[in-house]
């Protein structure tokens, strides 16, 4: 091992004295202070934080930590637990819940056409019922309110089934709806339902065949089809039951805006005279939700559709 030479050093620069193949080195550079002390404050901060918090494994468990969180559970009991996301959760829950209270307490306290006319408790109906409609609604109706053609309505629109009043769309809520129109396939001939499809879709402005629409017009009305029954004499539908109108031109179980032309329109309408509808079910939801997220879901439901 050779020496070091004042060639080999550089000016000012430590070494360790350690050299080879002769001018090979190696410095003597510490590390500077900011970060030793860096590294001394982060390693306390590990041994608090597992103290404090949950941390290491032991056996079948782990240090719970200090901290605890005290929510009250589902049957009004406090409970307190170590630190975790769950119990962070329900307590940040109950938190939004008590900053909510004095808006739900009014919410119950006004009638409809007051509360909707409240700048504030407006802004905290769409506020807050966004997130009800999110948790409960959207699901079938989807995150607008747009529903799904042959499925679930279009609460964004002006046609209502069964009613767009707040009591209308509060009933609708809490105790739910069961739509139904029976098959025709075996009470009619293939021809009386065509000539029902043509009727149908020129109550809505299409260009049909004359002549089956004309045919179609007196099997609606007459007691061999019955249609009037349900969906009226104008056609207009009857909300006290649910039946759609087929004089507008909006369409919730027959892909007729899908279709490309005539002959899709025409096989869209026969098959729901054909086969008739028992999909539009929709759950009650009172007992599942609480009286105050009814009220507010069915005001945050109005706005969405220009309810009446």
């Amino acid at each position: 091992m050779a020496e070091n030479t004042p060639n080999q050093a550089s000016a000012g620069a430590q070494t360790t004295g350690h050299v080879w193949d002769g001018d090979l080195q190696e410095y003597n550079n510490p590390l500077p202070m900011w970060w030793i002390w860096g590294l001394y404050v982060t390693i306390a901060f590990a041994l608090i934080y597992w103290v404090i918090y949950p941390s290491w494994p032991i056996g079948k468990g782990f240090l719970p930590g200090l901290n605890t969180l005290t929510y009250t559970n589902s049957e009004g009991q406090e409970e307190t637990w170590h630190w975790n996301t769950r119990a962070k959760l329900m307590r940040e829950m109950q938190d939004s819940l008590a900053a909510q209270k004095p808006y739900y307490d009014k919410l119950m306290a006004m009638p409809y056409a007051a509360i909707v006319k409240d700048p504030e408790l407006s802004s905290f109906v769409i506020s807050a019922g966004k997130t009800a409609f999110a948790d409960n609604c959207a699901a079938c109706h989807q995150s607008g309110g747009g529903g799904k053609l042959g499925f679930f309505p279009n609460l964004t629109d002006d046609d209502w089934l069964y009613g767009g009043t707040f009591d209308k769309i509060h009933e609708t809520i809490s105790r739910g709806r069961h739509g139904y129109m029976p098959p025709f396939a075996e009470a009619l001939s293939a021809e009386q339902i065509d000539a029902l499809a043509h009727y149908v879709l020129s109550l809505s402005g299409f260009n049909m065949d004359a002549a089956k629409a004309a045919k179609g017009n007196a099997l609606f009305h007459s007691h061999t089809a019955a249609c009037f029954y349900c969906h009226g004499d104008d056609a207009r539908g009857r909300q006290d039951i649910g039946s759609a109108n087929l004089a507008d031109k909006v369409w919730l179980w027959a892909d007729v805006p899908g279709a490309g032309d005539d002959a899709g329109r025409l096989a869209a309408v026969r098959q729901v005279i054909r086969g008739g509808l028992n999909r539009g079910v929709m759950p009650a939801w009172e007992g599942r939700l609480k009286p105050e997220q009814i009220k507010l879901l069915t005001i945050y439901v109005h706005e969405l559709g220009g309810g009446r």
